[in-house]
């Protein structure tokens, strides 16, 4: 496979790419372990952490590569690439956090090489696979994508709880590698060029669509039942009732802020002397049980808490140069349930919150936060453009 090759830049964005889905919790990591450290200490701790994280996991590649030819270990190897990759489709609990945290700069760059160690597993067989025996391509893939996940965690991190097709397309993405490692083992891979060529194409794109199917119903198998009540479909602005508690999600987008401002032209709306009670809320995705493990749980709690008072800053300016008193929330757990778990609990009248002009099939297909919370909502939602 020559540099110039479209098949070399292919497996080097399939490198990237199984890099970018799946190294996301060991970003979440790097953050926490030096997140207790002096200022001064924390770029140290971020930059040799991820440096060495970087060297190891490289080695651990190059070993994962040359151990893929010998006979029956790729199958294996494709077999647990599937089931990995449906796993990243289902949601999981966080935990309740177990690690010690980094205190100094020698125990921040421990728990990093340790948790990358432990949870890079995944990782180290999707690229080996990727990779396809080309030591160059490998190390260049992971040299390219290590630092740019590690340096822009919090902007990819953001985007995958904002657009969660991201990790539907990460998780086909390792269907679709399973699948080529399964047609070129050793034992199989003169058969199928034999007898069954198509099997090089129609393999991955089989485990590719089975991924996302098999992995969307388990999450919805695992997903609470939703009580009759909440079938309540979406109103528009012009059919709100009188209201005398709001539940204003955000999450730091351009449509919360327009759900912010639609929320104060909603005061002036009301009848004389009626009161307006809005209850503010940001809901952080959890991170993995794997991060939980090395981090201290009030680390976990002081890193969800920061997120979540950066997402309901935007919000929080408007109301207040508005003059409008609110009441904040702040939770952890899947956007829509809870939102629509603390409209119940607050008694509020009605859920106001951004949307980002998706339609209802493009909806679905991206599990927007706004069609969950619409499904799960016992109160009627007020979508915002």
């Amino acid at each position: 496979m020559s540099f110039t090759s479209p098949e070399f830049w292919i497996a080097l964005l399939q490198i990237i790419g199984v890099n970018i889905v799946l190294s996301g919790d060991n970003a979440v990591v790097i953050a926490l372990a030096a997140r207790g450290l002096p200022i001064e200490q924390q770029k140290r701790a971020i930059v040799w952490g991820s440096g060495a994280a970087v060297v190891m996991r490289i080695g651990l590649t190059i070993i994962a590569v040359e151990l893929l030819r010998l006979p029956y270990l790729k199958l294996i190897g494709a077999a647990l690439l599937l089931w990995i990759a449906i796993q990243l489709l289902i949601p999981e609990d966080e935990g309740d956090g177990h690690g010690g945290g980094g205190t100094s700069l020698a125990a921040a760059i421990k728990t990093i090489l340790l948790a990358d160690l432990v949870m890079s597993l995944d990782n180290v067989i999707a690229v080996a696979a990727a990779a396809k025996g080309n030591t160059v391509l490998l190390v260049v893939g992971l040299a390219i994508s290590i630092p740019l996940v590690v340096f822009a965690s919090r902007l990819l991190l953001t985007l995958m709880d904002r657009f969660p097709i991201i990790i539907t397309l990460g998780a086909a993405l390792l269907g679709w590698v399973a699948g080529d490692m399964a047609v070129t083992d050793p034992i199989d891979k003169p058969w199928v060029d034999l007898n069954a060529a198509f099997l090089h194409w129609g393999a991955p794109a089989a485990c590719a669509i089975a991924v996302v199917v098999v992995g969307k119903w388990l999450a919805a198998r695992k997903a609470p039942p939703m009580p009759e009540a909440a079938r309540v479909p979406a109103v528009r602005a012009a059919d709100s009732p009188v209201l005398q508690r709001v539940l204003l999600a955000a999450d730091g987008s351009e449509g919360a802020s327009h759900a912010a401002q639609w929320v104060v032209g909603l005061r002036g709306d009301l009848r004389e002397g009626a009161k307006l009670d809005v209850h503010l809320l940001n809901v952080q995705r959890p991170v993995s049980g794997d991060v939980s493990r090395f981090v201290a749980t009030g680390t976990l709690e002081d890193y969800h808490r920061e997120r979540s008072e950066m997402a309901l800053a935007p919000t929080r300016a408007l109301l207040d140069a508005a003059g409008l008193n609110y009441k904040n929330h702040h939770r952890v757990g899947d956007p829509g349930a809870v939102i629509a778990e603390v409209a119940q609990a607050e008694a509020c009248d009605m859920i106001v919150m951004g949307a980002r002009g998706i339609g209802t099939h493009t909806g679905a297909l991206l599990g927007s936060v706004a069609r969950s919370t619409t499904e799960h909502s016992a109160v009627p939602v007020t979508l915002v453009k």
